[in-house]
């Protein structure tokens, strides 16, 4: 086994893309982008810290939460979360973020790729009130690069599929493991982590 270096080594092993597979990346979002962002509870968000360390965290709302202001803007409300704020740091210094959208029960995702900016202008943050609160921040991604991507990956992972989920009771709750990792003297029960959470969904 060889350590692959150089684009030429990996080219030998998988060969060239196919035509289609080259022409599918769109520089806007045409109607069926827009139709599966509408129907997306879920997005996968992929961005680069100062040190060069990628990091991609899920962001999750009711379907079609991601706004779509026109063929090349969207808007992501930032939900509460635990205040790290590895994504929204990592886009004061590097604009670049990449999206992965996903549908419960569609095997085909969409990625989309541009910069974003971080914007706390009341007009935008109005509209994504729920329950009479704002989000903090918007993430305003302009969108460079947008296509669909196969289903192959859910296929064979069969993540729609409700045979293939694991029971909750397969793992320790969070709150377990975490007082594992940081050796802490108890553990919030998984009922008591899910309480929390949905008391600071908004």
């Amino acid at each position: 086994m060889s350590h692959i270096t150089t684009l030429d080594q990996l080219r030998a092993l998988y060969g060239e893309p196919r035509e289609r597979s080259r022409r599918k990346v769109l520089g806007r979002l045409d109607a069926h982008c827009r139709a599966l962002i509408a129907l997306s509870p879920l997005v996968m968000v992929g961005s680069f810290g100062p040190d060069g360390r990628a990091d991609v965290t899920p962001r999750g709302d009711a379907a079609g939460f991601v706004a779509i202001a026109d063929d090349s803007t969207l808007l992501i409300p930032d939900r509460p979360g635990n205040n790290r704020l590895d994504t929204l740091t990592n886009l004061l210094a590097n604009q670049a973020i990449g999206l992965l959208f996903l549908v419960p029960g569609v095997d085909e995702t969409l990625r989309v790729n541009g910069t974003a900016e971080i914007r706390d202008d009341a007009d935008l943050l109005a509209p994504f009130a729920v329950e009479g609160k704002r989000p903090v921040t918007v993430l305003r991604v302009t969108v460079q690069e947008a296509y669909l991507h196969c289903a192959k990956a859910f296929m064979r992972s069969r993540a729609w599929d409700p045979a293939s989920h694991v029971p909750r009771s397969r793992l320790p709750s969070m709150g377990e493991m975490l007082r594992d990792q940081l050796d802490l003297a108890t553990a919030e029960t998984q009922a008591e982590m899910l309480t929390r959470y949905r008391e600071t969904l908004y």
